[in-house]
């Protein structure tokens, strides 16, 4: 089957009726655009020895914006046409009365491409997905007699969108995604313990369905399913504590990351709020938010209202020195847009969000920062975690941590939960780890009902002083 590229201008709407349209509701309004946009997804689903669930959804429609000040009008409709697109123009004027705006500059352009436009789901036939998942389930049972159940997940997407803007300019960006996931239960003298592995990308299939892919996240998931049968409650109280590298850094993203988004602290609403300038961390810590990376899981080449994306400096060396903007809070607050203006669908209206972001690596070896915690947790894996953006107050949950003591790993530990705020625990960061690794391409992001695919990542760090809800005194 050959992927016929996407075009919102048809029979029932021409461009230059479009921009007609777009031009009258964005009159005398500050800035605006069309999000022209069709998506399609499939998803399977191998559970307990069988095909449980196969889907396939495909969609399409627009969205449009008239912005006035910090008030913005936004309609969108499933219905690419003329008609539908005047009735949204009406709506969306609405936002911008009578007055007259400052119209805002345009976004520069930009020919990069960070990821192939090849459709995902056409990688490989059905038949081999669904032959690949049994694969694993049976691989996946062969390695340990203590495997009693295994899910298995393939998953394929392609979003194309187009932007017209009343300049007269488009953008249009492919953007395809993939990801598979294995989760593996043991059971052992009737105790039974769960593991997960898997990860993706803006990337094609090939590679992800070749047994050497799947095989390695198979046995990570086991392994970590096998590392908890054995694990104790976990302590509770305050203590020192060590985050691997690559997937821990989701705690840096839910911590600091949403602080560091523009509408937050353009309202003064964020922990880091009136901070530009000072120092908000330890020395030697320094956070980027970057869009840029090839083939990454949250890298867009161009973001939902046509700016590239670009590799933003957040922190550097302690001192807070950029925020992440859309082009509407950077216009009220006097900067320019950094790129992360996304949205989860046409339907939605764009906001400041995170692309990937991490941690640069310092100087210490790994392996010393583990000899030198005394009394605390060692922590991997992490599962769910939430935080309330005024405060920067986190509480997440370990899937994989260790107690340690005088330097020395010792039993894995179940039940253990990390408690503390932002702007404390990026002060409290007493040593970098020299290991700094990206997370597999499993995150997403949630903010005001919208999911976003993102990237985190960080080098293996100790944190002085968190506390560790547990299971034991």
């Amino acid at each position: 089957m050959t992927h016929t590229p996407f075009s919102p201008f048809k029979d029932d709407l021409d461009r230059d009726t479009a921009l007609s349209v777009l031009r009258e509701a964005t009159q005398g309004a500050d800035d605006g655009e069309l999000f022209f946009e069709r998506r399609r997804s499939e998803a399977l689903m191998f559970d307990d020895g069988r095909l449980k669930t196969a889907s396939y959804d495909a969609s399409e429609g627009f969205g449009l914006r008239a912005v006035r000040g910090e008030v913005a009008g936004y309609a969108h409709s499933t219905e690419i046409s003329e008609q539908a697109l005047r009735r949204a123009a009406e709506t969306a004027r609405l936002a911008v009365g009578d007055g007259g705006g400052t119209w805002a500059d345009a976004p520069e352009g930009t020919n990069k491409k960070l990821y192939t436009d090849a459709d995902p789901i056409e990688g490989a036939a059905f038949p081999v997905k669904v032959e690949t998942l049994r694969e694993i389930d049976d691989f996946a049972r062969s390695l340990d007699p203590r495997v009693v159940q295994v899910s298995a997940s393939i998953a394929a997407s392609l979003q194309e969108v187009e932007i017209l803007r009343p300049e007269g300019t488009s953008v249009r960006d492919i953007r395809p995604m993939t990801r598979v996931n294995v989760s593996i239960i043991v059971e052992q003298d009737g105790r039974r313990e769960s593991g997960t592995a898997g990860g993706g990308g803006r990337i094609g299939l090939d590679g992800m369905l070749a047994p050497a892919d799947w095989q390695a996240k198979t046995r990570e998931a086991l392994r970590i399913a096998v590392v908890n049968l054995a694990a104790v409650p976990a302590p509770a109280g305050v203590m020192d504590v060590v985050l691997g590298p690559g997937w821990p850094g989701i705690l840096l993203h839910e911590a600091i990351g949403h602080g560091l988004e523009g509408d937050f602290n353009r309202k003064g609403s964020s922990a880091f709020a009136g901070l530009m300038g000072q120092q908000i961390a330890a020395k030697g810590v320094t956070v980027l938010d970057d869009g840029t990376i090839p083939d990454r899981r949250g890298s867009i080449s161009v973001d939902d209202e046509g700016t590239p994306s670009a590799k933003n400096v957040l922190i550097e060396d302690g001192k807070l020195v950029g925020y992440m903007q859309d082009r509407q809070n950077a216009r009220l607050m006097g900067v320019r847009s950094t790129g992360n203006g996304r949205r989860q669908s046409y339907a939605h209206i764009p906001m400041p969000r995170m692309t990937n972001t991490y941690m640069l690596g310092g100087d210490t070896a790994p392996g010393d920062i583990v000899a030198d915690l005394k009394d605390g947790i060692y922590a991997v894996g992490f599962g769910g975690g939430q935080v309330d953006i005024t405060n920067g107050k986190f509480v997440f949950s370990c899937t994989e941590a260790y107690r340690v003591e005088n330097g020395v790993v010792g039993a894995p530990v179940k039940g253990a939960t990390l408690i503390g705020d932002g702007a404390t625990a990026l002060k409290q960061i007493r040593a970098i780890g020299n290991d700094p690794a990206l997370d597999p391409g499993m995150g997403n992001c949630g903010k005001q009902g919208q999911w976003v695919p993102v990237g985190v990542g960080q080098p293996t760090l100790m944190i002085g002083g968190l506390t560790v809800g547990g299971s034991a005194a």
